[in-house]
């Protein structure tokens, strides 16, 4: 009985550490300040032409840069509790 409730107990704290997060709610919490057009470096959400050069680089290069910051970025754009697969599809949203 305390194998199976450990086991259980195990695989549900995994399933909920790797929840993620929805797009829309990481960049309103923590891209949106920069990537609205507030910074004019920072290619805003939605601007295809600003963001092709950098998804030609691949997401491996634009993970690296959100995690360790870029210019004025911040470390992981301030989002602390965000995983890179969190980063990865905020970057997808932003740059549809």
């Amino acid at each position: 009985m305390k194998r199976t409730l450990l086991i259980t107990l195990t695989a549900f704290m995994i399933a909920t550490a790797q929840a993620a997060q929805e797009p829309e709610a990481v960049f309103s919490k923590t891209c949106a300040m920069c990537h609205n057009g507030q910074l004019p470096n920072a290619p805003k959400k939605g601007d295809i032409a600003a963001w092709k050069p950098r998804l030609a680089q691949g997401q491996e290069i634009l993970l690296k840069n959100v995690v360790n910051g870029l210019s004025v970025m911040p470390p992981r754009g301030l989002c602390s509790d965000c995983s890179d697969e969190d980063l990865l599809a905020t970057i997808g949203w932003m740059s549809r």
